[in-house]
């Protein structure tokens, strides 16, 4: 065994995966490598067609053969309807043991992508985060490789690194012409932003768009070149918009989660780095979309506006977009389907690469200019550390996402969370999974409190600025033997020795794992 500089018990190597500690939130160096890429120079005659008559002429066409890597993007979230159909029409061909390795796994059903990992179309997973019946199979032991959590950043990173190579990409456009001009923004199923898969089409050994809507040539806007495109194929729907909110953006009329995001928004507001030109970022969880619509309406009284705004976006970011608040809006990822069509008729909210949103290992991206990023957790421990994949009983909640790289860029990053979720501590002394290193939290915004991070490089500065204000400043010590002074002490959860996920940092160095839990 060794241990990372976390304290984090890990094993040297797990089956074929050779174990690199993490070290330090900016402890890898830059790397010197030549980026790798599967694509290949590509050759099309005058006249040629790209557009296949269905998705089994497309695998057929793309070399699909056993043991090969598929990808997908998730804009659609808990819409997408279209990874169930590549996967029925890969199941009867017979292609088995793929490698699935989407920007994030969606709670998909009818078909369930637990079912393929059962018959054996799936063997392996490579993803953000799972949750629902594939994590509990997953937690299970139902599948037998460890599964390969990455944060969005830490996934462009391996793909360029070689450490995750795509042999066939499938991308859903809600729009695409014949020869693979595509995009996200327009057509009755628009999801938005393609931003995820981006890097997917650029170093994909071969790229399959899958569109509802064929258009004619070229397709304006085009998110994705026909240059990187080898197949078009239409289907009958891609996915259905208005589940993409589902599960994310969400309002909340709960006292306490509002308390929670009014303390949020004046703690932006007090910071120096409240000024023209600030940049932020709040996400869509219940807590964030109220966190931006009090912090509108600071940004009101101050007369202040932000140069940009950053992430996956929400209604509530387009309004204040609209308003005049906040200059630019870099988008990779729509919300909901206000925020899908925002887009493509206000020029000041654009569609951006993933790999520019949060890819912590290219000359430079959107988070080494963010002032505050505002992120949600299903846990925090009184190191500052995030657990932001697992529940209470063990179970997988959620997704790493782009929070470990929000926290690592962002000038100051706020993490929100009431202290106790029913009769189970929020605020702990160790998090079951750790998933953001403590080192790069700022600060935690509580019903009962704040707590600033004494280890955090801001931390002087944030701590001068809050103690000119009434905000009530405890310690996270404090919040901890309060949660469980109500709560009472929460009974460990038992696993087996068998790692079940292998959490990366974005990196690529492992900051956890997650073993298998004991029924």
């Amino acid at each position: 065994m060794i241990v990372n500089s976390l304290g984090r018990e890990l094993p040297e190597k797990i089956g074929d995966y050779v174990v690199r500690p993490y070290m330090g939130a900016y402890a890898t160096p830059a790397p010197t490598e030549t980026v790798v890429t599967k694509r290949v120079m590509g050759h099309r005659i005058p006249g040629d067609t790209k557009l296949l008559p269905d998705l089994k002429a497309a695998i057929r066409a793309s070399g699909l053969k056993d043991g090969m890597t598929i990808s997908f993007h998730h804009s659609f979230r808990e819409g997408d309807l279209l990874i169930g159909q590549v996967l029925t029409a890969i199941r009867e061909m017979g292609i088995t043991g793929l490698r699935f390795a989407p920007s994030a796994v969606v709670n998909i059903k009818n078909p369930s992508i637990v079912d393929f990992v059962r018959d054996g179309t799936i063997d392996r997973i490579e993803a953000s985060g799972i949750r629902g019946e594939l994590g509990d199979a997953v937690l299970a032991g139902e599948v037998e490789q460890p599964v390969i959590l990455r944060t969005h950043g830490a996934r462009p990173r391996a793909i360029e690194a070689g450490e995750l190579t795509i042999d066939v990409a499938f991308i859903g456009a809600s729009a695409a012409d014949d020869y693979g001009n595509c995009t996200g923004l327009i057509g009755p199923n628009a999801c938005g932003s393609l931003g995820y898969a981006f890097v997917d089409a650029y170093n994909a050994g071969c790229v399959v768009v899958v569109t509802d809507n064929l258009v004619d040539y070229p397709c304006c806007p085009a998110s994705i070149s026909q240059q990187y495109v080898d197949y078009v194929v239409k289907v009958e729907q891609i996915g259905d918009p208005e589940k993409i909110g589902k599960g994310a953006a969400r309002l909340t009329k709960n006292p306490r989660d509002l308390m929670i995001a009014e303390r949020t928004a004046d703690l932006i507001a007090a910071s120096r780095r409240f000024k023209e030109g600030f940049s932020f970022q709040t996400g869509a969880g219940a807590i964030a979309i109220a966190t931006t619509k009090y912090l509108a309406d600071r940004m009101r009284e101050k007369g202040v506006k932000a140069s940009f705004a950053l992430g996956g976006i929400p209604a509530a970011i387009i309004d204040m977009y609209d308003e005049g608040l906040v200059r630019v809006v870099e988008c990779s990822q729509s919300f909901d389907a206000v925020a899908a069509r925002a887009i493509s008729d206000r020029p000041g909210v654009l569609e951006i690469d993933n790999a520019d949103y949060a890819n912590a290992y290219s000359k430079g991206g959107f988070l080494n200019r963010e002032d505050f990023g505002v992120l949600g957790a299903l846990e925090i421990d009184t190191d500052f550390n995030v657990n932001i994949l697992t529940g209470s009983s063990g179970e997988m909640m959620g997704g790493l996402g782009g929070g470990p790289d929000v926290a690592g860029g962002a000038q100051i990053s706020i993490v929100t969370i009431p202290i106790i979720r029913g009769r189970t501590p929020s605020v702990v002394k160790k998090v079951f999974t750790l998933c953001t290193p403590g080192e790069t939290v700022a600060v935690v915004v509580t019903e009962a409190g704040i707590a600033l991070n004494p280890k955090h490089k801001n931390y002087a500065e944030l701590k001068e600025d809050l103690e000119q204000t009434s905000l009530k400043l405890v310690t996270i010590e404090e919040l901890q033997a309060l949660a469980e002074k109500l709560t009472g002490t929460p009974k460990p959860i038992e696993t087996t020795d068998r790692v079940a996920c292998i959490v990366e940092y974005r990196d690529g160095t492992v900051i956890d794992v997650i073993r298998e839990v004991r029924r």
